[in-house]
């Protein structure tokens, strides 16, 4: 009985809207130019996406770790621990994530063609370290989806005068060995932590210009942090090209193109928007 509640919740938090008509990305240029260790950031249309979104105050609420094509694995051992997880074609370029109701798995790239996306690059990553994170993430697989800290990330951001702090999470307690739950981005960070890789830092200055760098809790780690981080390039392929309308001032405006009812209440047309410059004018 608690299991099949348990599935049901899983089930209805996984629901998703519909994909929007037009695109947000181009996905044929993010699939050519992405390598091994890029993050990428996702914009989930699911239930328990809007509530990643509300708990962390951002549009990305997934992120999933690029690895490259199963070629490209050197590590005998670790390729064959890849081919316990994949066995579809090896030259399809591969992710790895924790999602809900799956827990950590490898899947193909194309998976999210359809999805807005953003790459995270780390910045000056040498490439023995980019295997060892490859080599973490692939460690990884077959763990289970850690729904509990969702709810405590919600709890620890609760204000103290709402909830009492000894209440607010447990996200600090101390489990000795490895955790055998994990989320998205808790996953990544712990990766990249493994290589001693910053990602949002506790930055403190010791004297003079020299400053000190404090690892911060992995488990804290959201997927907008990856976005915010200085130590990770933000790469945008939009699925409009900016190049092409440069000399438009990227502001096509002109078509035949309608809108829907609730996007009209979000948006207005060129001939609307003349009027309303045209009255506050007067």
């Amino acid at each position: 009985m608690i299991n099949w509640i348990r599935n049901a919740v899983v089930n209805w938090l996984k629901h998703k809207k519909p994909l929007p008509r037009t695109p947000l990305s181009d996905f044929e240029r993010i699939r050519h130019e992405v390598k091994a260790c890029d993050v990428i950031l996702v914009e989930g249309r699911s239930r328990v996406s809007e509530v990643i979104k509300l708990i962390t105050q951002s549009c990305w609420s997934h992120a999933v770790i690029y690895i490259g094509r199963l070629h490209d694995i050197e590590d005998p051992r670790l390729k064959e621990a890849l081919e316990y997880f994949y066995r579809g074609p090896v030259d399809k370029q591969l992710i790895i994530e924790s999602e809900l109701g799956l827990g950590t798995v490898v899947r193909p790239l194309e998976a999210y063609e359809s999805e807005h996306l953003r790459l995270c690059r780390p910045r000056g990553l040498r490439y023995s370290d980019s295997q060892k994170v490859v080599a973490y993430v692939i460690g990884r697989l077959g763990t289970a989806y850690d729904v509990r800290q969702i709810f405590d990330l919600a709890r620890f951001l609760f204000p103290w005068f709402i909830m009492p702090r000894r209440w607010r999470s447990t996200l600090f307690s101390a489990h000795p060995g490895k955790s055998t739950h994990t989320v998205c981005s808790t996953m990544i960070a712990e990766a990249f932590g493994h290589i001693q890789f910053p990602i949002l830092p506790l930055v403190k200055r010791v004297e003079g210009e020299q400053v000190s760098l404090f690892m911060r809790n992995p488990k804290l780690c959201t997927p907008r942090d990856f976005d915010y981080s200085p130590y990770f390039d933000i790469i945008k392929y939009p699925f409009l090209d900016l190049h092409n309308y440069a000399e438009q001032r990227l502001l096509p405006w002109e078509g035949a193109a309608s809108m829907s009812d609730s996007e009209q209440s979000l948006y207005v047309s060129a001939e609307a928007g003349q009027a309303v410059l045209y009255d506050d004018t007067q």
